[in-house]
C-alpha cells in the first residue's frame, strides 16, 4: 500500500502549485516559496522533496537515488507516482534525490550539460531541515536585485567551494532545489555564494 498511497489528491491542480512555487524560486534566488503538504511518502523522503519529484519527474527523466532512498520504500514510491527510470550513474541523472546532503558526493560528479546544450544537466533536489538555521550565506546575481540571503542546513561538505567551481562551468553545471519540510528555494548555476563571515 505504501507504494501507491501517498500521491498528490488533485494531482493537476496540486501538480500546478508545486511547479510554480519552484518556478518562482528558481527564478528569484533566496526567496523561500511555501508548500503545503501535499504528498505523504514513505521515509526517508519528505512531503516536500517527494512532492518536488513527482511534479518534475517523469519516464523521460532518468532520476538518481541517494544511498537512503536506494533501500527505502521510497524508491518504489518514486517509481509508481513519477515513471522515471533510475540513472545507472550520477552522470547519467537529469533529476537527482538526496535525503542526507551531507553525504553527498561532489556536484561535479553528475551531469554538467555541455557548451552547447547546457540544459542537459542535473538538477539536484537537496532535502534540508531548514532554509533559515544553518550558516547564512549571501547570494548575489540573474534574479536577485542586490543580495539576498539564506541559511540551509544541512548541505553537502565543502558547498560554497563547490559551488565556486560550480558557477566557473557557465554555461554548464547543476542548479539546485532546496527542499525544507515546508518549503522550497532554489539556486541556479547563476548564483554567486558568500558566506557572511567571507
Amino acid at each position: 500500500m505504501d507504494v501507491i498511497d501517498g500521491g498528490f489528491s488533485a494531482p493537476v491542480f496540486d501538480a500546478q502549485t508545486v511547479f510554480r512555487a519552484v518556478m518562482d524560486a528558481m527564478a528569484r534566488p533566496g526567496t523561500v516559496q511555501q508548500i503545503a503538504e501535499l504528498a505523504h511518502p514513505p521515509a526517508p523522503l519528505s512531503a516536500t522533496a517527494g512532492a518536488v519529484a513527482m511534479t518534475l519527474c517523469d519516464h523521460d527523466t532518468p532520476l538518481w537515488l541517494d544511498a537512503g532512498l536506494q533501500v527505502s520504500a521510497a524508491k518504489s514510491w518514486l517509481g509508481f507516482h513519477t515513471g522515471a527510470p533510475l540513472a545507472a550513474t550520477p552522470a547519467d541523472a537529469h533529476f537527482a534525490l538526496v535525503t542526507n546532503p551531507a553525504n553527498l558526493i561532489s556536484l561535479e560528479n553528475f551531469a554538467q550539460g555541455t557548451q552547447e546544450y547546457p540544459d542537459r544537466s542535473t538538477t539536484l533536489i537537496l532535502q534540508v531541515e531548514s532554509l533559515t538555521e544553518g550558516t547564512q550565506l549571501r547570494l548575489e546575481g540573474p534574479g536577485i536585485e542586490t543580495s539576498a540571503s539564506i541559511a540551509p542546513t544541512s548541505l553537502p561538505r565543502h558547498f560554497v567551494e563547490q559551488w565556486k567551481q560550480n558557477g566557473a562551468r557557465f554555461p554548464r553545471g547543476v542548479d539546485l532545489i532546496l527542499a525544507a519540510p515546508d518549503a522550497v528555494a532554489c539556486l541556479p548555476r547563476t548564483t554567486r555564494i558568500k558566506t557572511t563571515e567571507a
